[in-house]
């Protein structure tokens, strides 16, 4: 899917679980605003505007499990993986920790860095940094830079950061 060459902001992929949060926190970071969102059919795309000379292009792509199999449709000049988790959903950390796993088996997503979002961080009994990346597996992926960082796509919380941290993963890789 992205232009082949080069283009002028850095393609980022946002996966994750259905129901993780993904599409609120994209429209929250492109409107400033809580929207009301329904389950992603395809994906939605936006351009992140950081600040003056940084720009990143968001693919927030559909998390069901009928539309996993075409994740890999989207991994073209992809230079970052924004995984994100329902940090209050335990009962899914296993099967986030597969999927994670899977895509970043594929082939096109070697060597390229990874910024976890534990999501949802303003619900009661989310889950902590340390507990969703042990869940994960994070410390794991040796072979790839990755980070993992807390926020909260209805409140706007750590979005901002997370994305200058993306960006910075992205020149360093």
């Amino acid at each position: 899917m992205g232009q082949s060459g080069s283009s002028a902001c850095p393609q980022v992929i946002l996966m994750g679980l259905d129901s993780a949060g993904k599409s609120t926190l994209l429209a929250r970071m492109l409107t400033g605003q809580v929207v009301t969102t329904s389950p992603t059919i395809g994906f939605n795309v936006g351009t992140l505007n950081l600040d003056k000379k940084t720009s990143l292009t968001v693919w927030d792509v559909g998390g069901q499990k009928s539309m996993r199999p075409n994740w890999r449709y989207y991994l073209d000049d992809c230079k970052a993986l924004v995984f994100v988790v329902d940090s209050s959903d335990r009962e899914r950390m296993p099967e986030a920790q597969k999927v994670l796993k899977k895509v970043l088996g594929e082939e096109k997503l070697r060597g390229v860095p990874l910024m976890v979002l534990a999501n949802k961080k303003d619900v009661a009994k989310s889950m902590t940094i340390r507990e969703v990346s042990t869940q994960l597996d994070l410390p794991s992926y040796k072979d790839r830079l990755w980070e993992i960082q807390a926020c909260s796509g209805l409140e706007g919380l750590g979005l901002h950061q997370a994305f200058m941290s993306v960006n910075k993963l992205i020149k360093r890789s």
